[in-house]
């Protein structure tokens, strides 16, 4: 296993004991909110903690960026992990279990090691780039299935970002209308894990944070999939606009979202 896979699994594994102690018993979980919607509970900064406790330990020199405590710079610049301890807090306060810990460790600006653990089921999916994708000891492989008509596609709702609202509904609504089904479950590190892993056929997410998405996309990306921003690019880190999917359902995605999102930029 690669060197630096080992330890984000630690640390993901960490975080996911933390995060179920506290599951199991949420009477003595702390929760306070950011914004609508918007939840940070004393879990996110336990989970947080135990992530960078494992990682300074074998690389104490190495910058990480992580949701709760913002960058925490280290004298190596050219390694930056990206850190969400817990992807899914609203699902974890409200005791729907789906959430996840997600890890990315970029070197020079690629990311080279990637983490999503469900520690609900037990669900382990990693990457390393150049090397394919995996979910516990299984080769992932997005969906073969290429037919709109038939796909799930997952989605999130802009709740932090709802200047978007009239947009994304627009968006939703056009690619309900070509699409088998929408799901909308919680979390964004798990929609990329599970198109990596088939189980839907394309995501779409509009005004998300690097530790939402960066170990999710190289996941996607080792498992035969292709990610872009609203525009068919790559800005998606930067801009938050992200789709992802097996090639053809990408491509038929961005086909329907670009002309709404030119629209909605003129205005």
């Amino acid at each position: 296993m690669h060197p630096m896979l080992t330890i984000a699994v630690r640390a993901a594994r960490a975080a996911g004991q933390t995060i179920m102690r506290a599951y199991t018993d949420f009477d003595r979980v702390e929760v306070t909110s950011k914004g609508i919607n918007d939840y940070v509970t004393s879990v996110d900064k336990e989970a947080e903690a135990a992530i960078v406790y494992q990682i300074r330990k074998s690389y104490p020199d190495h910058t990480i960026v992580a949701e709760e405590s913002g960058e925490n710079r280290g004298t190596n610049k050219d390694y930056i992990w990206i850190v969400d301890p817990l992807d899914g807090t609203t699902n974890f306060v409200k005791g729907i279990p789906h959430f996840a810990v997600s890890i990315a460790l970029q070197h020079k600006g690629k990311t080279e090691v990637a983490v999503v653990f469900d520690p609900v089921r037990n669900e382990l999916f990693s990457a390393v780039r150049g090397q394919g994708a995996k979910m516990n000891d299984f080769r992932l492989r997005v969906s073969n299935n290429t037919d709109m008509n038939t796909s799930v596609i997952a989605t999130g709702f802009p709740f932090k970002a709802r200047q978007h609202t009239e947009t994304y509904m627009k968006l939703l609504g056009e690619v309900f209308g070509q699409c088998g089904d929408l799901r909308r479950a919680g979390s964004a590190a798990l929609d990329l894990a599970y198109v990596a892993a088939g189980r839907m056929e394309g995501y779409f997410e509009i005004g998300l944070k690097p530790w939402d998405i960066a170990a999710g996309d190289l996941i996607v990306r080792e498992a035969g999939g292709t990610v872009t921003d609203f525009t068919g690019g790559h800005s998606y880190l930067l801009s938050g606009n992200i789709i992802a999917g097996n090639p053809k359902t990408t491509m038929g995605l961005v086909k329907t979202v670009r002309p709404l999102l030119s629209e909605a930029l003129k205005r």
